[in-house]
């Protein structure tokens, strides 16, 4: 006995549909405190999603495949970068104004003549 499922079309989009969907009622309940916590673990997933794009990428047979796989991991990508610039930013609003940056720039002292 063999267990095979074969994906057609209308099964992706629904299984892409369902997806959209069950992410709407997620998101729509997150109390505004923990977005930037969402954020953070949204980012992990987008990396998750340029490895599936870079898997559609390398065994693509076609050029409709290479280009569906070519645009999956330039959006994946897209959004992870995104995503942590959103996430710093969100996370400077919390950061006293007075705070000292970590890092400090280096300068130049000039010796006067006299």
């Amino acid at each position: 006995m063999s267990f095979a499922i074969i994906m057609t079309g209308f099964v992706a989009l629904y299984i892409f549909m369902l997806a959209g969907f069950a992410g709407w009622v997620i998101i729509g309940n997150v109390p505004a405190i923990l977005h930037t916590p969402l954020m953070s673990g949204s980012n992990f997933v987008h990396g998750i999603v340029v490895v599936g794009g870079l898997y559609a990428l390398f065994n693509a047979v076609t050029p409709q495949e290479q280009g569906i796989g070519f645009f999956a991991v330039l959006l994946g990508a897209g959004n992870a970068a995104g995503g942590y610039a959103v996430t710093d930013r969100m996370l400077a609003m919390f950061k006293s104004s007075d705070a000292k940056p970590a890092h400090r720039h280096a300068t130049v002292h000039r010796i006067k003549k006299g």
